[in-house]
């Protein structure tokens, strides 16, 4: 193994390792505003939401996961959700919505 190739194993584990950090941050993140209360937080909780879902992503990447499988892997588990009458699809019909968003967002 060359000091090249040593290099870039560092910097991903590197990465990987700020990835779940960051990941474990937004969730804190995340508590806190819902702790707090919600109202007139829309946006910040949105921003922890799109943070956790793009370091998610790039965590998958470096991991050797392509973005089309989480997609499909996120697909299949709604669709499962749905089959499987969850208490959220049950209760609430998010499931059929967020299918619904995925397809038409396509």
């Amino acid at each position: 193994m060359t000091k090249d190739q040593e290099f870039d194993i560092a910097k991903n584990i590197r990465l990987i390792e700020w990835l779940k950090c960051e990941i474990l941050a937004l969730t804190a993140q995340l508590f806190k505003l819902l702790a707090n209360g919600v109202r007139g937080t829309q946006d910040a909780l949105a921003d922890c939401l799109a943070g956790i879902i793009v370091a998610c992503y790039l965590l998958g990447r470096r991991l050797g996961i392509q973005y089309s499988v989480i997609d499909q892997k996120v697909e299949d588990k709604v669709h499962l959700g749905i089959i499987e009458d969850h208490d959220v699809e049950r209760n609430f019909g998010d499931l059929t919505e967020l299918s619904r968003y995925l397809k038409e967002s396509r």
